[in-house]
């Protein structure tokens, strides 16, 4: 390589790379890799720091950049003496030799050890406070750039010396070195979010000025001019001014862009900042949409993007009405600033740039998502611009599919009658789409197709729109797609939804055409491959209103709809129970008597309701009620599914409803059934759970024995039995209650035995009563429960706190200021039912207890640092349940509550006592299920008020978690994975402390005499482990820290980790299919 010959030199170069590309990866701990690179690393640096002759330079410095990143771990030894002869490089005469250089370093940061990066963040702070010359501040601050890119964690601490330095150089008027200074900041934006905090407003500001910033351009307003720039006359005018002066040499436009990615880093970090950058940012970015340079424009759309991606996961708490009040959420503000982004898109959906129009129907497609309905006003601006890209022959495919999926978006989410002026001009170009020779381009139109016919004729609006002159045109477009077998699965898929949706919406237009398409639905619902489509289409033209004739199909439609019922494929039975349903009622000719056989075993309440309205011969009351209960009778032994008895029950109920004259027989039957000693449990069960389904909707106070026979049954040997019966009583009390509850009442005072199961009626009553037929009883059932809220049995407390919960519901007024004064009860028991009671005020809709609650949950909240550890644990739950449900209720107490939150995750040596079970010492941690609450409370806020929370501190509990209990590292595991998509670079500063607990997880072997379980629980921790590493390589960073890469090269080299972790990718691969099919 060091030859004179340049042939040789280029060859034995290439030869050097490859050995070095094959090498097996550092993490591998072959002993050849590290041989090889202590063999050349030494004649390199002396390569490097020749300078005569730059080619073997440049070659040397890329070889050297290339066995830092794949092989830096095993040269640490020789980091130092890499890094002396790297530095004076960067102020080489050469400005190839210092691009490579500053890669060398880059790879290099990735893996020396402390001392070696001190020593080069030294230096170049040193030469940058010297500024010797332009040349080489530009080349330092890229430097620092790469570095704070490939290790952002490391560089963190010093950002408070580095950033004052950038901010000075920006301000020297050089475009190059601006450029590199605001690509910094950018990557210190990304990579050191914690330390950047206080610097990102003036990052903000420095982005904005120079977002605009073109010196050698005059935007003169626009707006006075917009006529003239339609005028196809301008672009010639442009052409004949450009010879006066060149653009090469203006670098401006490097700026521009430098500034856009950036602001694009700022929007996508900082979640918290939303309201702010929609007063500062929004504008600004808005009003650069015009920009001149194809490349700058594509990155101000994008950075505009990220903004919207960021409004859009947090419409949860947006929507909630507390928040409303509090006047500019991102969202109103996005609302007010819609006009202005129309007004700058409009302009740039005719130009003729591919990219730009892409990205403006990437603009409005995100737009919609996040405010559906926002384009209302502007519809008919925004038309011409998607028909123009429809239409345009210099479109590429990918246009045309992005332009119908933004229109398939925009129809779904605006009310049809604002398009109707437009349908005449949409037609055409969809109808030319369908026939595109691109199956995707056909997929996406006929999608759009199904939504233009909802919206030619909306079914729930009778308005005067004539859709008669389009109906040919859609339907044969679609029939030519759907009678052809030869296409893509997902355009066959498609063609049928939509032909169902023309029928459903346009049957009664199609004269002659209407059998031969349902024939060929026939024909689709015989195929495996489109039958649940079919199913569902069939569904869809069965319900509409138009009361289409499927005369023609249903005698051979409906024996292949009954099979399917006995197929193994969920989605499958679920829509062709709801196709039958809707045949049943819209269709009951004597044409179903065949199916009432096929159908049983699956409950349908309404379709036993519409069966027996129908009066067919063979399907009375009875004969529907022994189909019913039949099973439970003939069988000796009991029915597999638990749930079935309940079905069948509801089923009964809604039978005896439709035909109240054969209720009292069939009761009285069931009491006997009850009595009757020589009745199986199933046959008790069944009977128990039909009475209290019927006795819900009718009143059975007229049976004498009613309740001497349940109250039997709760001293039956079987569980099951007892808890129907329970659950009976509750049921038939809502049927009367002046009857039943003070009977309740007086039995739960009355048998201390029973109690647990009588208050389970009692909730079954509070639940399922009207509010006006309780209120009469609420004082009496309230003092009754206050009497058993300090009972030892925590199953029975449970059941009266459920009580007292959903009883406050009924008068939050009066009754909630009660719960909180208990809070001071001297009882912990006491304590702790009431904090319980609160968990079942809380609802995921919204309530008229919710204001009063929020004023008032913080101090039911202040139990978090009761003395008592089961009042804390259940004040943990009863948190997660509002961070569930209803975060409004506790964002504002974040601040307070986190470090209580955050102290239960400690493992507290106190509590772990030591249990002798015979020759036996067990271990036994008391604190272990407070530990558990509150890191499913951690997890919950993850996913409703990650905004509120500080990353780092919550990260550091994460790291602690994963070196807890099993159950506790089950569940971080799942937060890292969580994590990793959230907030991916946070979790990148903490990789490496992180992989840590995860690879001791790995590597734990169980001893080998132990039990079977412990076996299995060591598996499902590593299968866990995997998942959250797998979550973490998707990262893109992460493989680049050296411990990480160190365990990847462990698991592939154990075949029993690298099988585990092989099918974890394998499962998160088809996974992510999945999720991109439902979307």
């Amino acid at each position: 390589m060091l030859s004179d010959k340049e042939q040789l030199r280029d060859i034995s170069s290439i030869g050097l790379k490859t050995v070095i590309g094959e090498l097996p990866p550092a993490s591998s701990g072959s002993a050849l890799a590290s041989s090889v690179c202590k063999k050349i690393t030494g004649r390199l640096t002396s390569a490097i720091a020749k300078q005569e002759d730059v080619s073997v330079q440049l070659e040397a410095l890329d070889i050297m950049a290339d066995m830092l990143c794949r092989q830096g771990g095993l040269l640490v030894n020789f980091h130092p003496s890499i890094l002396s002869c790297l530095l004076p490089q960067l102020t080489s005469a050469r400005l190839a030799v210092r691009k490579r250089t500053i890669i060398a370093l880059g790879h290099l940061v990735m893996s020396c050890g402390n001392l070696v990066f001190v020593d080069l963040i030294e230096h170049l702070l040193a030469e940058l406070s010297r500024n010797d010359s332009m040349s080489t501040t530009r080349t330092y601050i890229q430097c620092i750039a790469a570095i704070s890119r490939q290790a952002g964690h490391r560089i963190g601490e010093y950002l408070e010396k580095i950033i004052p330095l950038v901010v000075k150089f920006c301000n020297i008027d050089d475009d190059e070195l601006r450029e590199y200074c605001i690509q910094a900041f950018e990557s210190f934006v990304r990579r050191c979010p914690k330390e950047v905090y206080p610097h990102v407003p003036t990052v903000i500001n420095i982005c904005l000025k120079y977002l605009t910033y073109d010196p050698n351009y005059n935007y003169d307003d626009e707006d006075e001019d917009e006529n003239a720039m339609d005028a196809d006359g301008v672009d010639e005018d442009y052409q004949g001014s450009d010879d006066e002066y060149s653009d090469d040499d203006d670098m401006s436009w490097k700026v521009r862009r430098a500034a856009a990615k950036c602001l694009d880093a700022v929007v996508s970090t900082r979640h918290e900042m939303l309201p702010e950058f929609y007063r500062t940012v929004s504008p600004a970015l808005t009003a650069r949409f015009k920009e001149r340079e194809e490349n700058v424009k594509a990155d101000v759309f994008h950075a505009y993007l990220s903004l919207l991606k960021q409004t859009r996961p947090a419409q949860s708490w947006l929507c909630d009405p507390d928040a409303m009040e509090q006047g500019e959420t991102p969202l109103t503000m996005l609302q007010s600033q819609v006009p202005m982004i129309v007004k700058a898109l409009h302009k740039q959906m005719k130009e003729k740039s591919v990219k730009t129009r892409q990205c403006c129907f990437n603009m409005l497609t995100e737009l919609v998502n996040v405010l559906p309905g926002a384009l209302t006003q502007h519809i008919p601006v925004l038309i011409p611009g998607i028909i123009f890209s429809l239409n345009d022959k210099s479109s590429s495919s990918n246009l045309k599919i992005d332009a119908l999926s933004c229109l398939y978006v925009i129809l779904c989410n605006h009310q049809p009658q604002v398009f109707h002026p437009h349908v005449q001009a949409l037609v055409p170009p969809v109808v030319a789409c369908v026939g595109d020779p691109f199956y995707k381009i056909t997929s996406e139109a006929l999608l759009v197709t199904q939504q233009l016919v909802r919206v030619i004729r909306p079914l729930d609006q009778t308005d005067a729109f004539d859709a008669s002159p389009y109906i040919s045109d859609l339907f044969a477009c679609t029939i030519k797609r759907l009678k052809a077998a030869d296409i893509d699965q997902e355009v066959k898929e498609r063609a049928i939804s939509c032909m169902g949706q023309i029928i459903c919406n346009l049957g009664d237009r199609l004269g002659a055409d209407l059998p031969g398409t349902l024939h060929i639905f026939l024909e689709r619902l015989k195929n495996e491959i489109t039958r649940l489509t079919t199913v569902k289409a069939l569904t869809l033209i069965a319900g509409s209103p138009l009361k289409i004739d499927l005369r023609p199909v249903l005698g051979e439609a409906v024996p292949i709809l009954a099979s399917f019922l006995r197929k193994n494929q969920r989605a499958l039975k679920l829509s062709t129970l709801a196709a039958l349903d809707i045949l049943v009622k819209n269709y009951s000719d004597n044409s179903l008597a065949k199916i009432g056989g096929s159908i049983l075993g699956d409950a349908m309440l309404e379709f036993f309701q519409a069966l027996v309205a129908t009066g067919t011969a063979s399907l009375g009351y009875m004969d529907l009620l022994r189909m019913l209960t039949g099973p439970v009778y003939a069988q000796s032994a009991a029915l597999t599914h638990k749930q079935s008895y309940y079905s069948i029950a509801k089923c009964v109920a809604a039978l005896t409803r439709a035909c109240p004259k054969e209720g009292p027989a069939v009761v009285g039957q069931f009491i006997q059934d009850v009595k009757n000693s020589r009745s199986t449990d199933s046959i008790r069960l069944l009977a128990l759970l039909s009475l209290g389904e019927v006795g819900h909707h009718v009143d059975l106070s007229s049976q004498p024995e009613l309740k001497t026979v349940i109250l039997d049954a709760f001293s039956s040997a079987s569980e099951e039995v007892k808890s129907a019966a329970s659950y009976a009583l509750g049921s038939i009390s809502v049927g009367n209650l002046p009857e039943y509850l003070p009977f309740v009442l007086q039995e739960i005072s009355g048998q201390p035995k029973r109690q647990y199961l009588l208050l389970h009626s009692l909730k079954e009553i509070i639940s399922s009563a009207s509010v006006a037929g309780l209120k009469p009883y609420v004082e009496n059932v309230w003092t009754l429960l206050l009497k058993h809220c300090e009972c030892t049995e925590e199953g029975t407390r449970n059941v009266v706190a459920e009580c007292l919960g959903k009883l406050t519901l009924i008068d939050p007024e009066t009754l909630l200021p009660r719960l909180k004064g208990y809070l001071l009860s001297g009882s912990s028991y006491a304590r702790s039912s009431v904090v319980t009671a609160v968990k079942f005020t809380i609802s995921d809709h919204p309530q008229t207890i919710d204001p009063l609650l929020k004023n008032c949950i913080g101090d039911f909240l202040k139990t978090l640092e009761d003395p008592d550890l089961n009042v804390r644990r259940v004040a943990l739950v009863t948190f997660n349940s509002a961070a569930h449900n209803k975060p409004s209720l506790i964002r504002d107490l974040l601040d307070t509550v986190l470090p209580h939150l955050y102290n239960e995750t400690k493992v507290r040596k106190e509590l772990i006592r030591e249990v002798e079970m015979g020759p036996f010492k067990h271990t036994v941690d008391d604190g272990l299920d407070i530990r558990k609450a509150a890191f499913e409370c951690m997890y919950t806020l993850l996913d409703s008020c990650l905004d509120r929370l500080d990353i780092f501190e919550f990260l550091n509990h994460v790291e602690d978690g994963l070196k807890d209990h099993y159950d506790i590292k089950m569940l971080t595991f799942l937060m890292l994975a969580r994590l990793s998509t959230l907030c991916p670079s946070a979790v990148l500063q903490r990789l490496d402390r992180l992989v840590e607990p995860l690879r001791a997880t790995c590597t734990t072997k169980v001893k080998a005499n132990s039990v079977k379980q412990e076996f299995e629980k060591q598996d499902e921790l590593k299968r866990s482990a995997m998942r959250a590493v797998a979550a973490l390589l998707t990262i893109p960073e992460a493989e680049k820290s050296p411990l990480m890469s160190e365990f990847q090269s462990q698991i592939s080299s154990n075949p029993e980790l690298a099988a585990i972790f092989d099918s974890i990718q394998r499962d998160s691969s088809s996974a992510n299919m999945e999720s991109m099919d439902t979307s």
